[in-house]
């Protein structure tokens, strides 16, 4: 089912790798964390190369909702908590300066970018409300308060950051391919002493970028104790009401909002991945109740990896890999998350000194309370019966029945019918 994004948006094609070539630095995976890293290394003068399995944007990407936002559900009250107020300072500056930098880009590119105001509301409990609140008080950041919303049901109020920004995210990639050179169809099976190897040719490199979304490289990093992922659905609906901004649900079950051109897109039914929820009928349901004139125009689903500690992993894969660097567990918030990594990368790569790249350390602390879910949803899943096995680490696979596919609740890999792969980390084309 193809997003809102795809149906109006033709990117560009791009041949497959056939023979050895060398680079610089090969960026593996064509999202827009790749191809932001990729073009901000080429504007710092640095030979690069991306590699994409399928076509670029076929994976979270063009099913995002598209919020740019430094404001990520109600967390910054917990992470002055885990990480004190410095580090929590770095990760708003972070994010925010993110939110300038696609504002720049977007003075030059038809993409629909326009800021709106982002809201994260709670139906029913106004202290998380409050608690926020007084976070952004300690962080000297002037968020509002808010008790009423362009919402049809009645909520706790909301916590509100002014001027953050939507867009068509397809249509400013295709704008920043123009200047970099891609690989479509190049599956990077694996890589060693700095050679990636693929069906159909070697690509070596002085440093690699691995933002394939979940990372494929299973003995470096811990990332499949470090990482799980959660699917959420989207539909597009005409008829729908304008809500003058971004909204979404401080609880993870809860719905989203933000209008492009004349349709809603209302998003929800969301649940880890190999395990049931809402989906799209809880959806249906809600539009059938608050928007009962509404037409669906399209629908589709999204897949996110989400980290122990609410911060994306970014920088050096693992301390043990010198040259080898990743982006991922973007917690839903891709976008900025994409630009974020992308700034980190480039300055890393570079030599560069980066004010926030130890805030996003892949190799900090995992001792966290979601590291215990983890470890036993894993333990659950290997011990489970089942003839369905995921080839990533050998988890039950158990089957989706709203969108036809076999899915691990361990690590979140997703199979079609006949066993392509679908969503990583299973590592198959």
């Amino acid at each position: 089912m193809k997003s809102i994004w795809q149906i109006d948006t033709i990117l560009p094609e791009y041949n497959a790798l056939k023979g050895d070539i060398s680079t610089d630095v090969l960026v593996i995976g064509g999202g827009i964390a790749g191809l932001l890293t990729a073009y901000l290394l080429k504007q710092n003068g640095i030979d690069c190369i991306v590699a994409e399995k399928r076509r670029i944007c076929s994976g979270t990407t063009g099913r995002t909702t598209a919020k740019i936002t430094a404001q990520h559900g109600l967390c910054y009250n917990k992470l002055l908590k885990r990480f004190g107020l410095e580090a929590t300072r770095k990760y708003l500056l972070a994010n925010t300066n993110a939110l300038d930098r696609y504002a720049e880009l977007c003075k030059d590119i038809e993409c629909g970018f326009e800021y709106k105001d982002n809201y994260v509301y709670s139906v029913d409990d106004a202290e998380l409300l409050y608690k926020e609140m007084e976070a952004f008080n300690n962080l000297g950041y002037g968020a509002k308060l808010c008790d009423s919303l362009a919402l049809p049901f009645d909520t706790a109020g909301a916590v509100m950051f002014q001027n953050q920004a939507q867009f068509h995210p397809l249509k400013f990639l295709s704008s920043i391919v123009r200047s970099l050179t891609i690989y479509e169809d190049t599956f990077v099976r694996e890589i060693y002493n700095g050679t990636a190897i693929t069906d159909r040719g070697k690509i070596s490199a002085k440093a690699i970028v691995v933002t394939t979304h979940f990372p494929f490289i299973n003995k470096h990093g811990s990332y499949f104790l470090k990482l799980y992922q959660h699917r959420s659905y989207v539909m597009a609906l005409k008829n729908a009401c304008d809500v003058g901004g971004m909204y979404v649900d401080e609880c993870d079950t809860g719905m989203s909002f933000r209008n492009y051109k004349d349709f809603l897109l209302l998003g929800g039914g969301g649940h880890r991945t190999g395990k049931k929820g809402g989906g799209w009928a809880e959806l249906q349901d809600f539009a059938d109740r608050y928007y009962p004139g509404s037409v669906e125009v399209c629908r589709w689903a999204a897949q996110d990896c989400m980290s122990l500690d609410e911060i994306p992993y970014i920088g050096q894969y693992s301390e043990k890999t010198a040259q080898l660097f990743t982006a991922t567990g973007f917690n839903k918030w891709g976008m900025t998350g994409a630009m974020v990594s992308a700034v980190i990368l480039s300055d890393l790569i570079a030599d560069r000194d980066n004010d926030y790249a130890d805030v996003f350390n892949p190799s900090r602390s995992i001792l966290t309370p979601q590291l215990l879910i983890n470890s036993f949803e894993s333990a659950a899943n290997l011990l489970s019966f089942g003839r369905k096995r995921c080839p990533h680490l050998g988890c039950a696979l158990h089957w989706n029945s709203a969108e036809h596919s076999w899915d691990c609740a361990c690590h979140g890999s997703r199979l079609s019918e006949d066993g392509t792969v679908l969503d990583n980390p299973a590592n198959g084309k």
